[in-house]
């Protein structure tokens, strides 16, 4: 698979209009609860008080509360996506696959530092961990990989680079280690190197 053929998150399909205007009131109901509280803090039952809708609303509309944090990370997501596929090097083609991936890497690291408790709160439900998304970023890593003449399981070395760009990880780096994130991306950026054999 050419990485062009790659999936992106799911387009939101046409709504109607009070479909609409109860999904935008969820979304800034959430935004806004989520930036007074933290995403850990806010209750679905919260969401919807604040957006005036019911409960039922809320859990036809997103599904599950982990569903509901990936629609709000997902603008984020595609703007990523889209730099990482299509965008100008070193993150997008036009660069060499190892300075690709060690942009994705830096980028990645940000996103991750930026929606850490909207990932950790995303990755609680199983289908969303092992959604679209990830699956869409294991990808891109491996093929990555394979570009770089990387040789051994390139889905068990995707897996390993990518369990370092973990929310969880990168918490636990920062706070318990009292590492910097330059310290991190110089450490995920070492191991991809000695992947990719330099």
């Amino acid at each position: 698979m050419a990485v062009r053929e790659l999936p992106m998150t799911g387009q939101i399909p046409q709504e109607r209009g009070d479909a609409a205007r109860n999904r935008l009131l969820l979304l800034d109901a959430a935004r806004r609860l989520i930036a007074e509280r933290g995403a850990e803090a806010v209750t679905m039952d919260e969401i919807a008080a604040a957006a005036g809708v019911g409960k039922g609303t809320l859990f036809r509309r997103f599904g599950s509360r982990a569903g509901l944090m990936m629609v709000l990370l997902d603008e984020d997501e595609r703007a990523l996506q889209q730099a990482y596929l299509f965008g100008p090097p070193p993150l997008g083609p036009a660069a060499p696959p190892l300075e690709r991936l060690l942009a994705y890497g830096r980028e990645r690291l940000n996103f991750v530092r930026a929606h850490g408790e909207l990932l950790n709160v995303a990755n609680s439900d199983r289908e969303m961990r092992y959604g679209p998304v990830v699956m869409l970023n294991h990808r891109h890593v491996r093929v990555l990989l394979a570009a770089a003449a990387t040789t051994g399981d390139l889905d068990a070395q995707a897996d390993a680079l990518l369990a370092l760009l973990e929310p969880d990880y990168l918490e636990h780096q920062l706070i318990d280690l009292g590492r910097t994130l330059q310290q991190v991306a110089e450490s995920w950026e070492s191991l991809a190197r000695k992947l990719c054999g330099y």
